[in-house]
């Protein structure tokens, strides 16, 4: 057995030269620093094992490298191994059930636009849609990825059914959902390979009663165990094969980017469209039977994304599209799925609700066939793109929110968020998803004195979110960049909960150094 595992070590590509492994030393965040001795692209969990097995006896750190789609310096390493999961790429099978829906298994760096391809041409869904979509399957679940179809769906955590992870240690686990639970104590035990056993405790916090939530181990009572690798962002172990559920595909959709010229009838809209979407499918968190048939009846609204553009995001879409409405103030992408028989009913019950809260009507814009929903698609992802254009020509680091709120505290953590940028030099722009309480404040400065002062405003914004009972993460995670604001949100006590729960798993303490919490808690 030793011997074909080293053979296969041997084959194992491995790059060392600076200009070979620079790409992986750096991600979305554009955190400088990033260096390593090498990056390692295996091809199977045997290598991941050897790997890992090896760099646990030397204590070498680990980090391990997706797509590098991550906005928060999650796999830029400094110093050790990177491990890529780019060669472990392989769809192994998708399937379907009697319900409709189905199965697919993939490898950790299959790219999740190919993924979400290969399951509609099996007239399937799989809904996590992140942003960047050129993301790796792998670091989704890693990040519990979300994104517009959240408010709907839910986030990638709804989908998981079996992860195998190989740990820091060098054994391998495999677990399905259903299998292993945490005991009323609070207590986790998963049984390895080689006959010994991980017992840990759960951290004591309870995380906030939000929709979306990126911050910290996952931890609820007797929760499935499974859950705890979710959004543990590459430091209990790394994640290697991924089978996923999926549900029907649905026949069309009906969508549209709606203006408006007052922020009370575009909250108004919302309020109303987000509580009618939630009581069609009977508020539940997870995926109803209807859901999950489609069954729709005429006239129910039932929004699958709900997303807000602020005035400022606006002018910034202006230089672009020149038909956005100058009296428009702020916008709403909605988008919900038809069918032959209820597109035309749904068509009109949406306009009424836009009648009912004075929207720009006549000047907005509405698909259902396919080119024309990829136009507002393009209009939706065009913000980011102009908001890079402003950065490369300041040569400054945006600084960008990701809280989110419980429900009744969003219209004041908005007008908070207002009040304290409105009226200033800074400019920044409000936009997201609106429909989970979630927008991302993006403040644009123009120098190193900006730079500083928008620091000292993010922080403001993120002890608001935490004093209401929010998060400080909804789907970005926390990486290196935001562990320190964790403080904000966790007691030291309970940081050190979380910090030994990591140790169970990792006691080398190799895995994602830096990741979620500083290294002096991981020391102590």
């Amino acid at each position: 057995m030793f011997s074909s595992v080293s053979s296969v070590v041997q084959l194992m590509l491995t790059k060392t030269q600076p200009d070979e492994i620079q790409d992986f030393l750096s991600d979305a965040s554009y955190l400088p620093g990033g260096n390593a001795a090498r990056v390692v692209f295996p091809e199977s969990a045997e290598d991941i094992v050897d790997v890992l097995s090896k760099a646990s006896k030397d204590r070498t750190p680990v980090t391990v490298s997706g797509a590098g789609t991550g906005t928060v310096a999650g796999r830029v390493p400094f110093g050790g191994i990177v491990i890529a999961t780019d060669k472990l790429n392989h769809i192994k099978q998708i399937t379907h059930d009697k319900q409709g829906g189905g199965r697919a298994i993939a490898e950790a760096g299959v790219i999740l636009r190919d993924l979400q391809r290969a399951v509609e041409a099996e007239g399937l869904l799989y809904p996590p849609d992140p942003t960047e979509r050129s993301c790796f399957l792998g670091g989704t679940v890693a990040t519990n990825a979300s994104g517009s179809r959240t408010f709907k769906y839910g986030p990638t955590r709804k989908y998981v059914e079996r992860l195998k992870v190989a740990l820091a240690t060098g054994e391998v686990v495999d677990l399905r959902r259903g299998e292993l639970h945490a005991d009323a104590q609070g207590w986790i035990r998963i049984p390895l390979p080689s006959g010994r056993e991980i017992k840990a405790q759960l951290p004591t916090y309870r995380m906030p009663e939000v929709r979306k939530h990126a911050s910290g181990y996952f931890v609820a009572p007797e929760m499935d165990v499974l859950d705890l690798f979710i959004g543990s962002e590459g430091t209990l172990g790394v994640i290697v094969e991924v089978e996923v559920k999926l549900l029907p595909g649905p026949e069309g959709f009906l969508s549209g980017i709606v203006f408006f010229a007052t922020e009370a009838d575009l909250l108004s809209f919302v309020a109303e469209a987000r509580s009618r979407s939630l009581a069609n499918r009977g508020s539940s968190p997870r995926v109803s039977k209807r859901v999950l048939a489609h069954a729709n009846s005429a006239g129910q609204v039932d929004a699958r994304a709900l997303e807000y553009f602020d005035s400022e995001s606006l002018g910034f879409l202006r230089q672009k599209y020149s038909t956005v409405p100058d009296a428009g103030i702020g916008a709403i992408f909605f988008e919900q799925e038809t069918t032959a028989e209820n597109e035309e009913p749904l068509m009109t019950e949406w306009l009424g609700l836009l009648e009912r809260h004075q929207a720009l009507a006549d000047e907005s814009w509405f698909a259902t066939n396919e080119q024309d929903q990829a136009r507002l698609r393009e209009f939706r992802h065009a913000l980011p793109v102009l908001m890079n254009e402003w950065f490369a020509r300041y040569r400054q680091r945006k600084v960008s929110t990701d809280m989110a709120v419980p429900d009744k505290e969003f219209a004041g953590m908005l007008k908070f968020y207002q009040d304290s940028l409105r009226g200033g030099d800074l400019r920044f722009t409000i936009f997201g998803h609106i429909g989970d309480n979630h927008v991302h404040v993006n403040i644009l400065p123009r120098d190193d004195f900006e730079a500083a002062r928008a620091r000292e405003i993010y922080l403001k914004f993120i002890r608001r979110a935490v004093a209401v009972g929010g998060t400080i993460s909804a789907e970005h995670g926390i990486g290196k960049l935001k562990r320190e604001y964790l403080r904000e949100l966790y007691s030291e006590e309970q940081l050190r909960e979380m910090a030994a729960l990591k140790r169970a798993f990792d006691p080398a303490g190799i895995l994602g150094r830096g990741n979620i919490f500083a290294e002096d808690i991981l020391d102590k």
